[in-house]
């Protein structure tokens, strides 16, 4: 069984940046693709970016250009740097697997 476990969360002002980190652990030789994942406050879960276990991305439209996903398999670890942050990305960030495992989420707060 893989755990995943995120950091990184917190208050920033709108333009700025945070780097959510996504560390797992146990079964890892099990993961392939792995994903963020956000739910505002009232909103359903959206989908934010994805990496493949190679290291192709794709992002969400509304975060393209903004924010860069990337992993180290060496360290079992996969990233979310956001820039140009605005208060429409406040969430709670999740991570998620292919394997349909989830983390606990960060919260992140972008003030205007």
């Amino acid at each position: 069984q893989v755990q995943l476990v995120e950091s990184g969360g917190g208050l920033v002002q709108a333009g700025g940046s945070l780097r959510l980190s996504c560390a797992a652990s146990g079964s890892i030789f099990r993961i392939n693709a792995m994903a963020w994942y956000r739910q505002a406050p009232g909103k359903q879960r959206e989908f934010v970016a994805v990496i493949t276990d190679g290291g192709t991305p794709n992002y969400a439209d509304s975060v393209k250009g903004r924010f860069t996903i990337s992993r180290d398999n060496a360290k079992n670890t996969m990233y979310l740097q956001m820039n140009s942050l605005k208060p429409e990305d406040t969430a709670v960030y999740y991570c998620t697997t292919s394997g349909g495992i989830w983390g606990q989420g960060t919260q992140v707060t972008v003030s205007s």
